[in-house]
């Protein structure tokens, strides 16, 4: 990355933040302005950021900003607090998720016959989890029932994490079935993988939690390095997994996981990191994902693309969460709005880099999978975008007069969402207690 790529995020971000209070009150989200943006400035137009796909700088990016989404989103939701009265989210991550992932990988197979299995299960996973910041109008505004923003909110902020470990293991088998590997092997990668990871993640975070609560109570810390020292510990816990032969995105999750069930604190420290330095990086991503990736599109989609995208965005995900939700009480419109407000956006972008580059050359329908997944990431962008905001506004007119949606009024604990809008903008109540 140059000093004129530099230059184009730079005013990219500035020209953007002078009118971000038009994109929360209505349908111009930032991911589809600064992948429009990216698209405009990239070789497909104006061929003014140039930063190669398979470069340095992409994958660094991808695995500083995936480190990042897993501890934070893990860290705003304190698992310990879900209970009965967050059975919907509970529902669409026990249920809802692993359905997806096996509709998905049936779709694969259907549409593309050259696929194997497990790389058709590597696509089934990279577009399960959800991303509630593309559609950020329906989990702020406070005139959609708390049950049903909360429920999307918490599904999108663990998803990822929860996908994650399963990517590991149909990627793992995806490629030992090209390698010609031998089962034990690949069962003992796989075994340190997913033990040691965890791991690392629950030390760092037990341990890092409990020195800043020490340290803060005692004021020998100040608020800037409360706000650093989520980094840090995103970063040590990936480190900490590295070194030690774990996965270092699961330990992520994990220490992210301890550190919002632990540690007011930091939790605190947490929501302010997803405001900015989160916040800008998350878009940046965008910018780089419209500037660089989606040009490769334009050359390599067919119909079954198109079609499983299409697919992937729909039945793919609104019929899992139909099946998970019966018994729920939820009226029929609110299941369907909960199903259609599942975009695929930053998780699926940062899992399709991450293994590009570590297992591109074991995967041989790898240009397949990332055509798929990257055409479903811009359709999401696009269609959510669009419709979160009067698709919010209208279904909390409806509900509101409806006489049968006693469910969706019931009062449960409101946790921080990825992008929290502050100064009396809507959605502020969503504040943790």
């Amino acid at each position: 990355m140059d000093t004129t790529d530099l230059l184009i995020v730079a005013l990219g971000v500035f020209l953007y933040g002078l009118f971000s209070r038009w994109g929360e009150r209505g349908s111009l989200t930032g991911p589809m302005v600064f992948c429009a943006f990216g698209l405009v400035c990239g070789p497909a137009f104006l061929d003014l950021v140039d930063v190669a796909v398979d470069g340095g700088v992409m994958h660094t990016l991808a695995e500083l900003t995936l480190v990042l989404v897993l501890f934070t989103d893990a860290a705003r939701i304190d698992v310990s607090r879900l209970g009965t009265e967050h059975n919907v989210p509970l529902r669409l991550l026990g249920v809802g998720l692993p359905v997806t992932m096996i509709l998905g990988t049936a779709a694969a197979l259907l549409l593309f016959p050259a696929m194997e299995l497990w790389e058709a299960a590597v696509l089934g996973v990279i577009l399960s989890p959800t991303d509630a910041a593309l559609g950020q109008a329906v989990v702020t505004n406070p005139a959609v029932p708390v049950r049903v923003r909360q429920a999307l909110n918490v599904e999108s902020g663990l998803n990822d994490g929860l996908a994650f470990p399963v990517l590991l293991i149909v990627l793992s088998l995806a490629v030992e079935e090209e390698a010609a590997r031998g089962l034990g092997a690949w069962a003992l990668f796989v075994a340190g993988q997913l033990a040691l990871g965890p791991l690392a993640g629950l030390a760092v975070g037990v341990v890092g939690s409990s020195c800043v609560e020490w340290a803060a109570r005692r004021g020998d810390m100040n608020r800037a390095f409360v706000q650093i020292s989520v980094l840090s510990l995103a970063l040590l816990a990936f480190g900490t997994a590295e070194v030690i032969g774990g996965n270092g995105f699961i330990a992520a999750f994990v220490a992210g996981v301890v550190v919002g069930t632990r540690s007011r604190t930091l939790l605190d420290a947490v929501e302010d990191f997803g405001e900015t330095e989160g916040q800008l990086l998350n878009l940046v991503v965008f910018l780089l994902f419209g500037a660089v990736l989606v040009p490769t599109l334009i050359d390599t989609l067919t119909a079954a693309h198109v079609l499983y995208a299409v697919l992937s965005l729909t039945l793919v995900r609104m019929g899992p969460v139909a099946l998970c939700l019966i018994g729920t009480r939820l009226t029929a419109v609110t299941v369907a709005f909960i199903g259609w407000f599942g975009p695929r956006g930053l998780a699926s972008i940062l899992y399709v880099l991450i293994i590009t580059e570590g297992a591109g050359e074991g995967l041989a329908g790898l240009s397949e999978i990332v055509s798929v997944a990257y055409l479903t990431v811009v359709l999401s962008i696009v269609a959510h975008g669009v419709s979160a905001s009067p698709f919010a506004a209208w279904y909390a007119r409806h509900i509101r007069g409806r006489e049968d949606a006693d469910a969706e009024h019931n009062a449960v604990l409101a946790f921080p969402t990825r992008s929290k809008p502050r100064h009396g903008a809507a959605g502020a109540a969503d504040s943790s207690p």
